[in-house]
């Protein structure tokens, strides 16, 4: 029968190959998530691109840079923080980044003596300012995942709404930036108040657009363009965000996977160990009688040839 420690050492190693198989499925499922979000980053290209282009011919039409959106307000009294975190773990240091990152930002706003205001993207971030008793303003899940178009209607419209009534003078969007499934940065930026026109335009040449005519007006095209364009350039981060967390999750899971075969390996070893140091006590033992039983019979060979030479 094996010792404790050999059937201690066996429900481990069993206990980690449950483990294994079950972090390398979440790896290989991670990894064809990460596929399919780069594909809808692709996918929303065009419309961004489209969006830009247009926005271009409004500015070569001579619109005139006048929108909410885009008014710089100064002094800057509250700073409100678009913070896109997942709404599950197991993700590696994909949370953590983003998060501190915009604790830093919201530290760094304080110091300066400005008001915060926290928009939250994602169960995460919301449990971790919740738990250090920050003050939410709002708070969104169920969208970090698979982020659709209206989901980032949705949050752009709470956004812009602070902005315009005032409730906020400038917004900073936090979120962790997909550039290869092996690389991602935390990007952290200004959200609103939006670029100059001059500067969303500067890719266009301008010359030939200049030849459109909008209906009713160019500045009645951009009033309608703008929202769009807020809630495109937080849409592309929400996507951004989703791919991020797909691969730093594949990243963490094959780590996990690793670490569990070398531990597989320790405790094979060690259990092997433990079954030798028993099977070599047990032959020990075995030895041990036998030599008291030689002795025991030895001692009567002598003690009869003693009473043998008495009765002589």
């Amino acid at each position: 029968m094996p010792g404790g420690q050999e059937r201690a050492l066996r429900r481990r190693i069993s206990s980690v190959q449950s483990t294994k198989k079950i972090t390398r499925a979440m790896e290989l499922i991670a990894a064809t998530r990460v596929v399919k979000a780069q594909q809808r980053a692709h996918a929303a290209r065009p419309y961004s691109t489209k969006l830009t282009s247009v926005i271009e011919d409004v500015a070569a039409g001579g619109a005139e840079a006048s929108h909410p959106l885009l008014e710089r307000r100064e002094p800057v009294r509250r700073v409100g923080f678009v913070v896109i975190t997942s709404d599950r773990g197991l993700a590696g240091p994909y949370n953590s980044s983003v998060i501190k990152a915009a604790e830093r930002e919201l530290m760094d706003a304080q110091t300066k003596g400005q008001d915060y205001s926290l928009i939250l993207i994602g169960k995460k971030g919301h449990d971790y300012f919740r738990f250090r008793n920050y003050r939410i303003d709002e708070s969104f899940t169920g969208m970090s995942d698979t982020p659709t178009y209206d989901d980032a209607r949705q949050v752009a419209e709470v956004v812009a709404d602070r902005f315009e009534s005032g409730h906020i003078d400038e917004v900073i969007l936090a979120y962790m930036e997909f550039f290869t499934i092996g690389t991602q940065r935390v990007a952290v930026r200004r959200f609103l108040p939006l670029e100059s026109i001059d500067v969303i335009a500067a890719a266009g040449s301008g010359e030939l657009r200049a030849a459109f005519e909008f209906e009713p007006s160019p500045e009645g095209v951009l009033e309608s363009l703008l929202p769009r364009y807020v809630e495109s350039r937080l849409f592309s981060a929400l996507l951004d965000a989703a791919a991020s967390e797909h691969a730093n999750r594949q990243r963490a899971m094959k780590a996990a996977t690793d670490n569990a075969e070398e531990l597989i390996t320790k405790l094979t070893r060690a259990m092997n160990r433990a079954r030798q140091d028993a099977i070599t006590t047990e032959i020990m033992e075995i030895v041990g009688g036998a030599e008291a039983l030689k002795e025991e019979d030895d001692d009567g060979d002598i003690a009869d040839l003693l009473a043998a030479t008495a009765n002589l």
